[in-house]
């Protein structure tokens, strides 16, 4: 035997100790020893260390025995996999824990005692010398063990993590990634267990585990212990706080989602049955399982640790149960890793993948990555039948643990039922870089084996498996190559869940982020109806319409008492993910434009809104703002805009107001907008008029005293220009932008607004469908454009070209 030490604790240990500790005791005894000064609880433990586990295998003979075992293994047979697996895992277990090792883990069990209490709980976590690297991820491959205690428990513990150095997801990864198996050591965790059982724990990142965008925390949470967040046996809270504005002293959470949280495991009632799960109560379902304070201050913890590793992190949290023998409500980071799967990545090309055809949803759960893939459908109920699994296909399940690792890796998508997108499942098919979508409750029902599906995460935060093989296409965009140009090229965004990704595609801002998707998705109430919910609610005891309108409220709004909160809180929500994907570049939020008819689609909308011939040319935009049947639903948007700018210092969104008839509207709309805290000029806010009414341009010279600047909506000015309604098939060859009568007012405006020295861009449809009208565009001397994501780079270059070819020198 060696002179390395048997036990070191975490004061002892640094991120050097990898090879003495493993991984995962190296990041926690380098955060004891430097990041709690810093302000950060680590709970204190010891390790047992790689040296120990050697010990252990030297004086039992094991050696040569495991090595006999493993001769001539192949991974990709599982059954032989198993059997050899469990055959040296029964060795390990069998053997006697040497006496001088089991002195030592005794002793170091007794200090723990006296620092905390008699028969202190822990848990005992495994640390192999090569997990955690930045280029291979070992997480969850070796056991865990919570509520252990009493020191004779700690070393049976300790053996069974000696012996799940050799479970068969740990021989298929080593063995896959050229790792010697006797190279690999194990050293064990002793930790002090923070009472989450009492309290929620779960799992947060320094990036954005779907697009890997930097400037994000993303947290996610349940009740009780974290395994269940960890192993994907819950659709966990989520939580993005934002980190430049976080560091300038805002609250910059920019999205809160509830997340089911079916189960929470708890403690045990006895040493042999030290967690157990049960069912979450529903007043814990219906709430949130951090504060915001809490969610901030994980947030801050999370970029000091980055700081620190210099470079993006996974890390597990807890907070301790609050009350005399679960703890004292204080929140822990109980491990940190490096990220493994975009932390590493130097990617100068962007893949945008897109469906080409439509087909049956057979399920929708959440979107991992942002890919598709499709193949022959194998349902498995557990892990037993992995070895019926054929590389190509879709693996469909319930949810999956590192023993699933060895099919994974030759699947060609994955579905469970359960997780979020922190869960196993994810985490490894984001590893692997296949399409994955978690938490859709029914996979295993509604799929079955041998059915061809199309796995789709191509859509944002919600992924589809479609029925039948359907065609896609990758683009491949080299952002490398993206010549400079005078004119802006911005985008136009509607989806939140998207803006992380793509405000990675080369881009000058935001043109156009419309807010009826957030309206309309994440919301899907009528406003007033959440203004007038007392009132609604005591109509409902007469009215059984009214009574199906409070249901759906209830619903949708079970942590909010104030109704219009929700409201408020979801529709900044949204544009905040938006203004925080494109930082620090300008972000146009266009106004709500919903018509009549679309708003009266909204869950109690019938009670507000009139019944309109054509709504397309009624009660819209800027006539609702300061109408007094509206503009108290209106007051909640100018709410949420300032909330975006003022509580999470996102002053990059601007605001723009649409359909905006007459001067008179628009000096009516800027006062309405004072009213609710909005004063155009204050901190730098800047308002847009929509140019998409011929009036528009006649008086463009005194809307410019009125606005700040133009954005030319050519759908509705093509329709007003011709006369015609846009949503018509039977006028629909007459509808064209380049009509010379559209193009002549285009001209015009743009001639106007410099005149009156205003910013003058373009977010309608027309640059982003016809070259040739973007080539017009440049001609004229617009400032911008703004255009679908998926047709940016194409017209990127053609103005690129089109100025080359005029003379116009980029800025």
């Amino acid at each position: 035997m060696s002179n390395e030490p048997l036990i070191m604790w975490f004061e002892e240990i640094s991120i050097k100790d990898v090879p003495l500790v493993g991984g995962k005791n190296a990041s926690l005894g380098e955060m004891y020893r430097n990041l709690t000064p810093k302000g950060i609880n680590v709970p204190d433990g010891f390790a047992v260390t790689a040296a120990a586990y050697r010990y252990f295998i030297h004086e039992n003979h094991l050696d040569d025995k495991i090595r006999e075992i493993l001769t001539g293994l192949d991974t990709h047979d599982i059954k032989d996999l198993q059997r050899r697996g469990k055959k040296v895992r029964e060795i390990i277990l069998k053997a006697k824990m040497p006496e001088k090792l089991a002195a030592s883990i005794k002793e170091a069990y007794h200090k723990l005692e006296e620092k905390y209490y008699p028969e202190v709980d822990v848990a005992v976590r495994s640390s192999a010398t090569a997990e955690d690297l930045p280029d291979a991820s070992f997480a969850g491959q070796q056991e865990t063990f919570l509520n252990v205690r009493g020191a004779e428990n700690v070393i049976e513990f300790v053996k069974r993590c000696f012996a799940s150095l050799f479970t068969d997801r740990a021989i298929s990864y080593r063995q896959d990634k050229g790792f010697d198996h006797f190279n690999v050591y194990l050293s064990v965790a002793i930790q002090k267990m923070v009472r989450s059982d009492a309290a929620s724990s779960g799992v947060m990142f320094t990036i954005d585990t779907e697009s890997g965008y930097r400037e994000v925390v993303y947290i996610t949470g349940a009740w009780g212990l974290g395994e269940n967040v960890v192993q994907g046996a819950v659709n966990p809270d989520e939580f993005y706080v934002f980190k430049p504005t976080l560091k300038k002293g805002f609250r910059p959470i920019l999205s809160k989602k509830l997340g089911s949280k079916e189960l929470m495991m708890i403690y045990g009632k006895s040493k042999r049955c030290p967690v157990r799960n049960i069912k979450t109560p529903k007043e814990l379902r219906q709430k949130f399982c951090l504060t915001d304070d809490e969610i901030l201050k994980l947030a801050e913890w999370a970029i000091i640790i980055e700081d620190h590793y210099g470079r993006p992190m996974d890390i597990e949290w807890a907070k301790d149960g609050d009350g005399k023998e679960v703890g004292t409500g204080e929140l822990f980071i109980v491990q940190a890793r490096p990220e493994t799967v975009h932390g590493t990545k130097q990617e100068q090309f962007y893949e945008i993948y897109k469906l080409k055809g439509e087909g049956k949803v057979l399920t929708v759960g959440k979107a991992v990555g942002s890919k598709i893939g499709q193949g022959k459908a194998r349902v498995i109920e557990d892990v037993s039948g992995i070895h019926d699994f054929q590389k190509g296909e879709v693996l469909v399940t319930d949810m999956t643990d590192p023993d699933w690792e060895p099919i994974m890796k030759i699947a060609s998508a994955i579905v469970t039922n359960r997780g979020g997108r922190t869960c196993h499942a994810a985490i490894i098919s984001r590893e692997l870089g296949i399409p994955c979508i978690v938490g859709t409750n029914n996979a295993t029902e509604v799929i079955k084996t041998g059915m061809d599906v199309t796995v789709d995460c191509s859509q944002g935060e919600d992924g589809y498996v479609y029925e039948g093989l359907i065609p896609f296409e990758v683009e491949r965009i080299d952002l490398t190559k993206m010549p400079r140009t005078r004119t802006k090229i911005m985008m136009n965004v509607g989806i939140p869940e998207k803006a992380f990704s793509q405000g990675q595609i080369p881009n000058d801002g935001v043109g156009l982020a419309r807010l009826e998707f957030i309206i309309g998705s994440h919301i899907a109430i009528h406003p007033l109806a959440l203004l007038n919910y007392e009132e609604l609610k005591e109509k409902a005891k007469k009215d059984r319409k009214i009574r199906k309108v409070i249901k759906a409220i209830d619903e949708k709004t079970p942590m909010y008492e104030n109704k219009a909160e929700y409201y408020v809180d979801k529709l900044a929500q949204g544009i905040a993910m938006i203004a925080a994907g494109f930082y620090p570049k300008d972000v146009i939020v266009r106004l709500s434009d919903f018509k009549s008819n679309e708003y009266a689609n909204l869950i109690g909308g019938f009670l507000y809104e009139p019944v309109e011939h054509n709504p397309m040319l009624g009660w819209r935009g800027a006539s609702r703002y300061y109408d007094p049947n509206f503009e108290p639903a209106f007051a909640l948007e100018c709410k949420a805009l300032k909330k975006v700018r003022d509580e999470m210092g996102l002053t990059n969104v601007k605001v723009m107001v649409p359909f905006c008839r007459t001067v008179e509207e628009g000096q009516k709309v800027i006062q309405v907008m004072e009213k609710y805290g909005l004063k155009q000029g204050e901190n730098g806010l800047e308002v847009y008029v929509m140019c998409e009414i011929p009036s528009n341009v006649i008086l463009a010279d005194e809307f410019a005293k009125v606005f700040d600047g133009f954005s030319i909506g050519s759908n509705d000015l093509t329709q007003l220009t011709l006369g015609l309604d846009r949503d018509s098939e039977l006028v629909a060859h007459i509808y064209d932008e380049r009509n010379p009568a559209v193009k002549k007012l285009i001209r015009q405006v743009i001639k106007e607004a410099k005149k009156a020295k205003r910013k003058v861009g373009i977010c309608g449809q027309a640059p982003s469908d016809f070259p040739d009208f973007a080539a017009f565009l440049v001609e004229c001397g617009i400032d911008s454009m703004s255009l679908t994501p998926d047709t940016i780079v194409k017209t990127w270059l053609l103005v690129a070209e089109t100025e080359k070819k005029l003379g116009i020198k980029p800025e």
